[in-house]
């Protein structure tokens, strides 16, 4: 067989061999990525209305707030004054331990929180029942704008199935509950505040600092003895 007669077969075999692997590029392929997932993704922080709750321990013989007593309705009614709405209510234990002491100290707590800015119609003085021997604390319970993310401990698959080299579920659900615990104004994170007026006696001491700032002397090199 020629040379000739040979290059003439294996024409039709080369042009069939070039539209198969062009077909084959041209086919749509799913690639799984092998970037691991966000995960600000698997655990978005969350902005909404939930109950928040503060707890003030009572002793037997109270009868005024102490300074940590009243620390902890300070700190409740600056956080209802910033996100709060509604009512806040003084839920007073009844049938403990400590529940004359309690009943003398929600007079103070309903002062306090109106000295702290929180308007009178808006304060609710209720009572819960406790076990007898349990010394039961006043509970502070009022709504606000809370950011929040879903539930850490889920670990639905073993942390050794790595082949996808995706991270494990809970990976960084932590950080994200304790970043948005630590926001002071969770509105922050749905836009930027609007800008503060301008301090103009604070300005004009700014400027008047840079004008009347002495003119720095440049000092001329010189050389350094050992």
């Amino acid at each position: 067989m020629s040379n000739a007669s040979t290059t003439i077969r294996m024409k039709p075999i080369l042009v069939l061999l070039a539209v198969t692997l062009l077909a084959g590029c041209a086919q749509k392929r799913d690639v799984t990525a092998g970037i691991p997932d966000d995960y600000r993704t698997n655990h978005p922080i969350i902005i909404s209305e939930k109950e928040q709750v503060a707890d003030i321990p009572v002793g037997h013989a109270d009868t005024r707030l102490s300074i940590t007593q009243r620390s902890i309705v300070e700190h409740a009614a600056a956080n209802y004054r910033s996100n709060g709405s509604g009512v806040i209510h003084i839920l007073v234990p009844e049938g403990s331990a400590n529940g004359r002491a309690a009943a003398r100290l929600r007079g103070d707590i309903a002062a306090t929180l109106r000295k702290n800015g929180v308007k009178p119609f808006n304060i609710s003085s209720e009572r819960y029942q406790a076990g007898p021997e349990e010394s039961a604390p006043i509970r502070l319970s009022y709504s606000a704008m809370t950011a929040s993310t879903n539930k850490c401990g889920q670990w639905p698959k073993d942390l050794l199935e790595t082949a996808a080299n995706r991270h494990y579920a809970n990976f960084g659900c932590a950080s994200q509950n304790n970043f948005a615990a630590q926001l002071a104004n969770p509105a922050d994170l749905l836009g930027p505040r609007a800008t503060s007026p301008i301090d103009a006696e604070r300005r004009i001491v700014v400027i008047d600092d840079y004008r009347n700032a002495p003119t720095p002397v440049m000092s001329t090199g010189r050389e350094v003895e050992y």
